[in-house]
């Protein structure tokens, strides 16, 4: 019943309900099932389900009538607010699923168990779903309170556009801030971090305010340091913002908190520099507001003993004394805070406030500097690779957002190459691309000049902050390394900028060492080699845009190139999926009117997977079987049989093995130009001898389109932008018909090679992808110097030429990688693989390096 206004329970609780205005309170109870549709009009599917179950004895329900509806939003929260005497099991984060009929939108309950459609991407806003059963979550202390629940869903494919201006057919779910169904005064988390402010909590309104100093006592931090143990009030800080730390969120199911978010601010006056930790509810009111180089006015803080263990930050002034020995706390309540930004133009010169000073450095002065030194560096982006993830410890559902970027600025041939975790700056971190001036602050120099190639890459830290051009913030214009900048940028052409301009692929960083022993030393894991048998479940259980990297033994018993040409690009993605995707021949041979069937769907917006692999109903009942959606439906189809590659041309009149023939869909004239330049591959007697009794043949060659890394163009800015960052936690309708990403040139010139790598017991195969980076101005290649590491770290970059001397054209240096590969015929070696999972059943495996008998130690 709506018009109840008692303090939220736990169970499904109501939207909004800390707003202070009792009206609004009082217009409506999300997730309410008894209320009837007033008004007349179009029949809408989702009041029909929701009689349907209010009617019904039962606990859950199939609709009478299944509906495609569109998926809106999908929110991730943390379930808080259960009963005491209930101690919660993973998963720990609940999902909210706002869906439309076209008459209104409902937000509904994910089940539990259907978490995993959500951390495989695919349920995932903008497509069409299937809902065939539903149940209703009670609140039992509330009369007629209950919000609906998906039990079971059939997912499909994207649809073109959705209208967002259907209403919510209950009003509560509009209110503000936005609440989730379930878990008390919860509120909403990024979908797939917890260092990004998400939602309408974080505000950004605080503004400097003028302020009377008169009757306003103010204690230096020096003082303060001697004196705090013996006071219980404290003047008033008057200090300057040095650095500023991502968030941290420390909420967990059993503890009952509001907002657990903390972050520190590193703050200085004229006699030294202190850290300020910023406590739960105060960071989203604050934190989007607070920026380096502000001046802030502190009262009602109090003060208590440092951690001893926590690392902190240079000062920017090696002259200003660093106070380790005490922390600030501000906190909403104990004592209530109050923070003044006082406007640059009031600071007076006697206050003696230190300026910030950047620790500048050029690309050629990064080589000579020391591991672990701390740097800020300012250039133009070259090249901006796809966001991935990585879990923060084994069997935790936490983790972390990077991407790879590099970064020119003119004093050298090679880029900075930066590891830029999420820095709790989702604006700049989700809208980032080439041709973008860039800067960033509190770097840490990565190196090790003892392995081959020399590591050297700039990583990130907990007081890393970014800057780009067009977002509030200075480049330090009259610094003297910027202003050499800005005069390089100026000496540069458009044309050559945007040629070398790349974003988003596969990109294998960082190599690893030339011998296995090695990387042995230089990798935390508590297991180094995985067997073969298990490497299906390391791959199934990776979560979307989750990239880990694995070493495995076998034997390489067959190579194919597939070159990168324009007449295969279109092909060769959307057909490798169903080309390379297949089990062993071990299978008996007939279902090629099924093949011929995908064929004739292969030209989808997100790539090579059939409509059957990604349309696939999910139930709640069955937790046991949904684990298998990896290769889904294809693990039942069979190959075309493999060709003697030592008769190639016998009884085919093109001269071409039949395993390279193009399929139909290509265009005839085209066809017969890329069939000209398939001709290269190599298979061992020993795969001939063991492929049909086969346990196990794994098939992850598939060669994406969001591997290949595509020339940025200015005019497309917004959709490549869109294509390489994680999915979108709400949908955005699209501004126009977005293109297609095969559509993009790609900025490889060489192809790829599908790589067969048998089990040292020949059971169990497994086919990977190896993707070179061949390209003359590929400077992500920049570090590689020679075509003997072109199998080492997947990146071929040719060796420096006279004037008069040819650079090897890419037949020539697959001929090349391929007679290396048949001198490893029946050698044992361990092969290091980089997996990722792409969302929507896509899973990238691509070889990174070979290890054979000779680097082993």
């Amino acid at each position: 019943m709506s018009g109840e206004l008692e303090q939220p329970q736990a169970g499904p609780s109501r939207a909004g309900l800390n707003l202070p205005n009792p009206e609004r309170n009082q217009t409506g109870v999300p997730g309410e099932v008894i209320r009837r549709a007033r008004t007349q009009g179009p029949t809408s599917w989702i009041q029909k389900v929701l009689e349907q179950i209010t009617d019904s004895p039962l606990q859950s329900v199939t609709p009478s009538e299944v509906v495609p509806v569109a998926v809106l939003a999908v929110q991730r929260y943390l379930l808080e607010g259960e009963p005491r005497d209930r101690i919660p099991k993973p998963p720990f984060y609940c999902y909210d699923v706002t869906i439309s009929d076209g008459v209104y939108q409902e937000k509904c309950y994910l089940d539990p168990s259907l978490n995993f459609l959500v951390y495989k991407n695919i349920l995932k806003v903008g497509i069409e779903m299937k809902i065939f059963r539903v149940s209703c979550l009670y609140n039992e202390k509330r009369l007629g309170q209950g919000i609906l629940c998906i039990d079971n869903v059939h997912c499909g494919g994207t649809l073109d556009t959705i209208s967002v201006e259907t209403p919510f057919r209950n009003s509560a779910h509009e209110e503000i801030p936005e609440r989730p169904l379930r878990g008390g005064k919860s509120h909403y988390l990024a979908l797939w971090n917890n260092e990004d402010p998400y939602g309408d909590i974080w505000l950004t309104n605080k503004q400097p305010e003028e302020h009377n100093f008169n009757n306003t006592r103010i204690i230096s931090l020096s003082h303060l340091e001697m004196t705090w143990n013996n006071r219980k009030n404290f003047p008033a800080l008057l200090v300057r913002i040095l650095h500023k730390s991502r968030l941290r969120y420390y909420g967990k199911p059993d503890k009952k908190m509001i907002e657990p978010y903390q972050t520190f601010l590193e703050v200085a006056d004229s006699s030294g520099t202190v850290s300020v930790i910023m406590w739960n509810a105060l960071c989203p009111e604050w934190y989007k507001s607070l920026r380096v180089g502000l001046v802030l006015l502190l009262q009602d803080y109090s003060v208590k003993k440092s951690y001893p263990f926590r690392l902190h930050p240079l000062p920017v002034d090696p002259q200003i004394k660093l106070i380790s020995t005490m922390e600030v706390c501000l906190n909403l309540r104990d004592p209530p805070n109050n923070i003044i930004i006082i406007p640059e133009r009031q600071v007076k010169p006697e206050w003696r406030l230190p300026k910030l000073n950047h620790r500048f450095v050029t690309r050629s002065e990064l080589d000579n500097m020391a591991e672990k030194q701390i740097c800020d560096v300012i250039g133009i982006l070259v090249f901006v690779g796809r966001v991935q993830r990585s879990k923060k410890k084994e069997n935790r559902e936490d983790f972390w957002s990077y991407r790879w970027i590099h970064i020119a600025d003119g004093t050298s041939q090679h880029p900075f190459i930066v590891e830029l975790f999420s820095t709790s700056q989702p604006e700049i971190f989700e809208n980032i691309c080439p041709m973008t001036y860039f800067m960033c602050t509190q770097l840490k120099v990565v190196r090790n000049n003892t392995q081959v190639p020399k590591l050297l890459y700039l990583t990130t830290t907990n007081e890393s902050r970014v800057i780009i051009t067009g977002h509030r913030g200075q480049l330090c214009a009259n610094d003297s390394k910027v202003k050499n900048l800005i005069r390089w940028i100026k000496t540069k052409t458009d044309s050559g900028e945007k040629k070398n301009a790349v974003i988003g692929g596969y990109y294998p960083f960082p190599p690893v060492p030339e011998t296995f022993s090695k990387y042995r030393n230089s990798v935390k894991v508590e297991s180094l080699l995985t067997a073969i048998s298990e490497v299906r479940k390391e791959i199934e259980d990776l979560q979307y845009r989750e990239q880990k990297r694995i070493a495995i033994q076998g034997i390489i018993t067959v190579i194919k190139y597939i070159p990168h040409s324009s007449a295969t690009e279109n092909a060769s993605a959307s057909e490798t999926f169903q080309n390379a995707n297949r089990p062993s021949t071990s299978q008996a041979a007939g279902r090629e009117s099924q093949s011929q069937e995908r064929d004739d769907k292969q030209h989808q917006e997100d790539g090579p997977v059939s409509p059957q692999c990604c349309q696939t109903t999910y139930t709640s009942l069955s937790p046991t079987k949904k684990k298998r959606i990896v290769q889904g439906p294809y693990d039942k189809l069979v190959p075309v049989p493999q060709p003697d590659f030592s008769s190639q041309t016998k009884g085919n009149k093109s001269g071409i093995p039949s395993i390279f023939q193009r399929r139909e869909s290509v265009s005839t004239s085209m066809q017969g130009k890329a069939r000209k330049t398939i001709s290269h591959g190599w298979e061992s007697q020993l795969w001939r001898e063991k492929k049909f009794g086969l346990v196990d043949h794994l098939h992850y060659s598939s060669v994406y389109p969001e591997s290949i890394p595509r020339k940025f163009t200015v005019e497309h800015k917004s959709f490549l932008i869109q294509q390489y960052n994680s999915q979108p936690a709400k949908y955005i309708p699209p501004e126009e018909r977005p293109p297609k990403l095969n559509d993009f040139k790609s900025a490889r010139s060489l192809g790829h090679f599908e790589v067969t790598i048998l089990g040292l017991n020949h059971e169990i195969a497994i086919d990977v992808a190896f993707l070179p980076m061949y390209c003359p101005e590929d400077i992500r290649a920049s570090q590689i110097d020679t075509l003997l590491t072109c199998m080492n770290y997947s990146c071929v970059y040719p060796q420096e030429v006279n004037g008069n001397e040819r650079v090897p054209g890419p037949r020539a240096i697959a001929g090349d990688i391929i007679k290396a590969v048949t001198e490893l015929d029946r050698t044992h070696v361990v092969c290091i693989l980089d997996i990722c999972n792409l969302g929507n059943n896509k899973v990238e495996v691509c070889l990174h390096k070979i290890y054979s008998p000779d680097n082993i130690y």
